[in-house]
């Protein structure tokens, strides 16, 4: 009875609260990460971000943890009007992004995530065959990433030598590099990794240094090395045309202008997973190995190498890459990156 009684109680008050006022304009959101994971902390202050900023006439619909879109056809679901705004990953995508997929190899040598996005930024607005990849979106956030470095069961790796023979869970980008230097690297979805480690089936696998924790690779893997695997940025979070156009100009106006408060924020969640990792290596005994420099600007080169074989292939697809790769490097050789603002139309 006493339930009874408190929920008509909850009842009465809810009806006699003011309304909540409705947003003018509500959009969806939607990504195939779950609410807790640093990538969506950092959607989630954006949201936050415009519902003040625009006075609540932006309001926002959320859809967590591949609900609504996959990683492999968001930019198609995006386009087509599942959903107005989302996370994009054209890394992955099946079709259509050759030279977004490619770019992001391109980074040897670069030297933080802020970089990485400088760098995309300024190949955006030079490149014409980017913007023709995102035909039908508007890009609201670039985003970069950790470094991936080498996590190994039992063998510690202390140089480049030390890679050879060990089977290597490893990204696309990154396996010419270690068969070059005699690893046995393979492609498996990470979510398979962990089985993989704990059973021998692999010696270990390149990945940042989050997953420590974050993967709980610390229980089946006991040393890091800290190399780094170069990586590039991409366009990340977008909103389809259709709902662009929904929205009145000086809303449109908010909505583009909160392009670097989105990718500050993701930087500063990103590089916290990164010190979350560590600290918790430090505490489960995983032995953190530093890199020689010698050996990381061995690495930086072979790495470009191959990234140049990746430019010249796109050629297969009517892309001319090599002038890409060739401006990107030539951006991180310059030092400090400053190119236009993102959709400025002026060229660097």
């Amino acid at each position: 009875m006493r339930k009874l009684l408190a929920l008509l109680a909850a009842l009465v008050l809810a009806a006699c609260a003011p309304a909540q006022k409705q947003a003018e304009y509500t959009l969806t959101y939607a990504s195939p990460y779950p609410p807790g994971h640093p990538f969506s902390r950092a959607d989630i202050a954006w949201m936050k971000h415009l519902e003040q900023a625009s006075g609540g006439r932006i309001g926002f619909r959320t859809f967590w943890s591949g609900s609504l879109i996959s990683s492999d056809m968001s930019m198609e679901e995006i386009r087509h009007g599942l959903v107005d705004v989302g996370l994009i990953t054209p890394i992955y995508a099946r079709g259509g992004a050759h030279l977004l997929r490619a770019q992001s190899g391109f980074y040897g040598g670069i030297a933080s995530i802020r970089d990485q996005v400088a760098v995309y930024d300024c190949l955006d607005a030079r490149f014409p065959e980017i913007g023709q990849e995102l035909e039908g979106l508007h890009v609201l956030a670039a985003q970069g990433g950790l470094f991936p470095g080498v996590l190994t069961r039992n063998k510690p790796v202390r140089t480049l030598a030390d890679l050879k023979g060990l089977r290597l869970r490893a990204q696309s980008d990154a396996i010419d590099v270690l068969r070059a230097l005699g690893a046995d690297p393979v492609n498996m979805p990470m979510g398979e990794v962990y089985s993989a480690l704990a059973k021998g089936v692999i010696d270990g696998v390149v990945a940042p240094a989050d997953t420590i924790k974050s993967l709980h690779f610390a229980e089946v893997a006991h040393h890091f090395t800290q190399l780094r695997f170069s990586r590039g940025a991409y366009p990340a979070r977008a909103m389809s045309d259709a709902a662009w156009r929904r929205l009145p100009p000086d809303l449109q106006g908010l909505v583009g202008n909160s392009r670097k408060f989105w990718e500050d924020v993701l930087n500063t969640e990103i590089l916290a997973s990164e010190k979350a990792g560590v600290d918790f290596a430090a505490a489960h005994k995983v032995e953190m190995i530093p890199f020689p420099a010698a050996e990381q600007h061995k690495l930086d080169q072979l790495y470009n190498r191959y990234a140049l074989d990746q430019a010249r292939a796109l050629g297969e697809v009517g892309i001319n890459g090599e002038p890409v790769f060739r401006a990107a490097q030539a951006l991180i050789a310059a030092g400090p990156i400053a190119c236009p603002a993102p959709n400025s139309g002026v060229k660097p």
